[in-house]
């Protein structure tokens, strides 16, 4: 991963020198791209650009810490608050921090906050690059007429024309193939449904057919498969079902 990026907030310029120099001879991978010593300040630049951890005193005049966050639009951002009173400790953690840690600053503290805080933005920069992936590649299966299925194993890649039926349930997805076997994926059936179209068809809530694996229709609400297993069409799905059928 690239550098991970700080922002450090004290209203004392001792106190910020004191912690950048920490920060750099502790961790070499965490970048310090700013400090303000007005809460004001912080607050415009937080707005247009966050990095990935804040160092955040408390007591500040005029806009203590706390307050700070509440005028922010969005936090996107790791935070460690610095303090020299502990019993801001239970207020701090009800902010969603990472962590405190209290003046004087101990070496110690400082190395397990930080490295709580960079446990978290690893994970998510890890989280985002998985979902990027995942985006590329569903794009790429499904322009080959593959249906990309994320499991717990890993990711399979099934060919359309062995998909019979998708099955909604409980969050999870089942996936039905021809050689009567069964995919459970991690993904919900709405997650399904918005990637595919023709030829697969919702038919139910929880339900989405191949078309070309249904063999006929069963007016008090079924589609038959071509393996002889019945799957529930909904009265809102049915008019269109019997129109595409029809054509």
């Amino acid at each position: 991963m690239s550098k991970i990026t700080a922002i450090v907030i004290d209203d004392e310029i001792a106190n910020i020198k004191g912690l950048q120099q920490k920060i750099s001879k502790l961790f070499p991978d965490i970048e310090v791209v700013n400090t303000f010593q007005k809460p004001e300040d912080a607050i415009v630049e937080l707005q247009k650009n966050q990095p990935d951890l804040v160092f955040l005193d408390i007591e500040m005049p005029r806009i203590n810490g706390f307050d700070l966050l509440t005028k922010l639009t969005k936090i996107n951002f790791q935070i460690i608050f610095v303090t020299a009173y502990n019993e801001y400790a239970i207020e701090a953690f009800k902010q969603n921090a990472v962590d405190y840690v209290l003046k004087p600053i101990a070496n110690n503290d400082l190395i397990t906050a930080v490295n709580k805080a960079k446990d978290i933005i690893n994970q998510k920069a890890q989280n985002e690059s998985n979902t990027k992936l995942l985006s590329l590649l569903t794009e790429h299966v499904t322009n080959n007429n593959k249906l990309l299925i994320p499991t717990i194993k890993g990711i399979s890649f099934i060919p359309y024309n062995e998909v019979l039926h998708i099955e909604g349930y409980e969050g999870y997805t089942k996936i039905h193939l021809l050689n009567n076997t069964t995919i459970t994926s991690s993904y919900n059936i709405g997650k399904f449904a918005n990637i595919l179209d023709n030829p697969f068809f919702k038919c139910h809530k929880s339900h989405i057919v191949h078309l070309d694996k249904v063999r006929s229709f069963e007016n008090e609400g079924y589609v038959v498969l071509e393996n002889g297993n019945r799957v529930p069409i909904s009265k809102t799905y049915k008019k269109t079902f019997i129109d595409l059928q029809t054509r």
